[in-house]
């Protein structure tokens, strides 16, 4: 559905509102109706005619009548908030799911511009449809009962009134266009300056530890500049609308002022008809057209713009829905090639997988080179150019949204803790799970002390994710997955802030726990555990277990050399290592260093330190990760205990 179809059937939707709106204003335009009116009666039947009591008598129905419409204004505001707000929270949840649908959202912070639109473009449209409602709803009605009570107390006045206000009407119209581009432009520099604002203000550390203020401070200065500059040509625009309008709401009166002392001297009019008339131009229509237009030039154009602003963001493609039924959960990619863009080089390119039942695979390579891109093509999130995913038989994407949501979950890197209760996280994909479920899901996967020190499953998460550590964040990810009914699950490196010793045990917990897993690896340590390994490495990719790999694959053996080979004391020094010295790479099929020294597990020869299996088992002993296919031997590798950090990681 477009916005403003939303906007419209979310109105439409208030209809009842709208009605006892309706009466209010009948009721609020009373005044304008007989004030001029209840005017000429006092003079022409009272005053005139020397009968006082008479003409106050009228003027007291005409104060009278002012107390009805003052009631009916204030029934107006109190059937506002039921028409306004629903429209609001429409609003909101469009503008929602379009960023949560943005093709290229910001990564690793806020969405400066997202927030704005629902702070500024939201709340404009929702006071400008509040003004739309009591101000230009009522200067309507105004304007509609002065000229009708006009047409009954002085008809010959109506014509010359007439053609003033219809004159400035006109060239009011044809200058709102300008004023529209200049409200864009506004809003557009409005959205920079708070995008401009909040990467620097959310990259404050980075900024000051770079030295970078005075560009970040330019920036600044830049997006506020253009934002004031817009801003003043708006009100240049607007100032020259204002002129144009009253200059058509005082016409009028001059106009009558000059007609009516002739009328009335010709008999045409009374001097009675002739006061009730300026009272109508006076009190009634000339504020009325000036209030309206003051409405036009700015409530109006700022709806307008604000609603097209917000259109282009939160308006999302139809995209027909897959009607495909899986026939299992074994997943088989065909040829698979992927390129962000039409000339880029693919990321992906010819692969070809299979992946049953039961099955876990780790997926390596350095960074940047499409690991994260592969795991959106097996969730459907992404369409490759060639080849095909399929699941269970079908291509993925062709699967309905509602089962592919069902059996397939991807956790990345940045895991997400929303403000709610400790249950309400974990059950976000299992909302009929049972607290000892959910308690269950939390221990298996290592998160269970966590739940004990937040307060168990009623505890509340601060707006967030406060009082949650980054690995915190990802126990409850994991938990909030494994509770759920996936059979597909992806971890993408979501145990990157975790210890080696709980990333090992929630994935143990995920491979024992049935289905498929694909684990794009944070520590390679993740694929001494996995029953095979894709490494992913531009043109070749390569699938086998970690022995076979070792053997036939450069990349793999150089990514293990370099993630076991302990930094040598003398690389930060430049000095070089004494004769003897210890730090020799470790050959990756023995786990023993070059040239000799000591096992796997063991200190190397001459440095004195301990080195660490790279997979270590929830009770901490030093573990390997299964024997290679094909033989009984164990497969080590030698981890200093003392490693840089860099040496945990892939991209080594």
């Amino acid at each position: 559905m477009s916005l403003r179809r939303l906007y419209w059937s979310a109105l439409a939707r208030q209809w009842r509102g709208g009605v006892v709106l309706l009466l209010c204003s009948l009721l609020e335009g009373l005044p304008a109706f007989f004030s001029g009116r209840l005017v000429e009666l006092s003079v022409d039947r009272g005053f005139a005619v020397g009968d006082p009591a008479a003409g106050l008598g009228w003027l007291a129905l005409f104060g009278l009548s002012a107390v009805l419409g003052a009631f009916g204004a204030r029934m107006v505001w109190h059937q506002l908030g039921k028409v306004v707000e629903p429209l609001r929270d429409a609003l909101v949840t469009a503008v929602v799911r379009g960023v949560l649908h943005d093709d290229s959202p910001p990564r690793n912070q806020p969405d400066s511009s997202g927030v704005a639109r629902i702070t500024q473009h939201v709340e404009v449209v929702r006071d400008a449809t509040a003004g739309l409602l009591v101000q230009a709803r009522g200067m309507l009605v105004t304007t509609a009962s002065a000229l009708a009570g006009l047409v009954t107390v002085a008809g010959t006045l109506v014509v010359p009134v007439a053609l003033p206000v219809v004159l400035a009407l006109i060239v009011f119209t044809c200058l709102l266009p300008s004023l529209a581009r200049r409200q864009r432009a506004l809003t557009l520099a409005d959205e920079h300056t708070a995008a401009t604002a909040g990467a620097s203000l959310s990259g404050m550390r980075d900024v000051v530890a770079c030295g970078a203020q005075p560009v970040a401070a330019l920036a600044t200065y830049d997006a506020v500049d253009a934002q004031a500059q817009a801003a003043i040509r708006v009100a240049r625009s607007s100032a020259l609308r204002a002129l144009v309008i009253s200059l058509g709401g005082f016409a009028p009166l001059l106009l009558a002022l000059s007609l009516a002392p002739g009328l009335v001297a010709s008999g045409e009019l009374t001097a009675g008809a002739a006061l009730g008339a300026l009272v109508y131009l006076a009190t009634t229509m000339q504020p009325a057209l000036r209030g309206l237009a003051a409405t036009a030039s700015t409530v109006v154009l700022r709806l307008l713009v604000a609603l097209r602003r917000l259109a282009e963001t939160a308006e999302l493609p139809d995209v027909a829905d897959g009607t495909a039924t899986p026939r299992g959960i074994d997943v088989r990619v065909h040829g698979l090639t992927f390129r962000w863009g039409a000339s880029a080089e693919p990321v992906v390119r010819g692969l070809d997988l299979g992946l049953r039942p039961g099955e876990h695979l780790a997926v390596v390579g350095p960074s940047g080179i499409g690991k994260s891109t592969l795991a959106g093509l097996l969730t459907g999130m992404l369409a490759p150019q060639e080849g095909r995913v399929l699941l269970g038989g079908v291509p993925v994407r062709d699967v309905a949204a509602a089962v592919r949501h069902e059996l397939v979950a991807l956790i990345p890197q940045e895991a997400y803790v929303f403000a709610g209760t400790v249950r309400d996280n974990v059950s976000l994909f299992a909302p009929s799970a049972s607290d000892d479920d959910l308690s269950s899901a939390a221990d298996a996967v290592g998160a269970g002390a966590l739940l004990r020190r937040l307060g168990g499953l009623d505890a509340e998460i601060g707006h967030g994710g406060e009082g949650v550590s980054a690995g915190e964040a990802q126990l409850l990810a994991l938990a909030r997955v494994y509770a759920s009914a996936a059979q597909l699950v992806i971890l993408d490196e979501a145990t990157s802030h975790l210890d080696p010793v709980t990333e090992a045990r929630a994935e143990r917990a995920f491979a024992a726990r049935g289905g498929v897993l694909v684990v794009i690896a944070h520590r390679l340590s993740s694929a001494l555990r996995a029953d095979r390994v894709l490494v992913v490495d531009g043109r070749e990719t390569a699938v086998g277990s970690h022995a076979e790999l070792v053997a036939r694959s450069a990349r793999y053996a150089q990514l293990m050399q370099a993630w076991a080979t302990p930094v040598p004391d003398h690389a930060a020094t430049g000095a070089r290592p004494p004769a003897g010295a210890g730090g020799e790479p470790a050959d990756i099929s023995t786990g023993s260093p070059v040239g000799g020294g000591a096992a796997a597990g063991g200190a190397p020869s001459g440095n004195g330190r301990t080195t660490l299996s790279p997979s270590v088992d929830d009770g901490g002993s030093a573990t390997t990760g299964g024997a290679p296919a094909g033989g009984g031997s164990t497969v080590t590798m030698g981890l200093p205990a003392e490693h840089d950090s860099r040496c945990n990681r892939i991209d080594a």
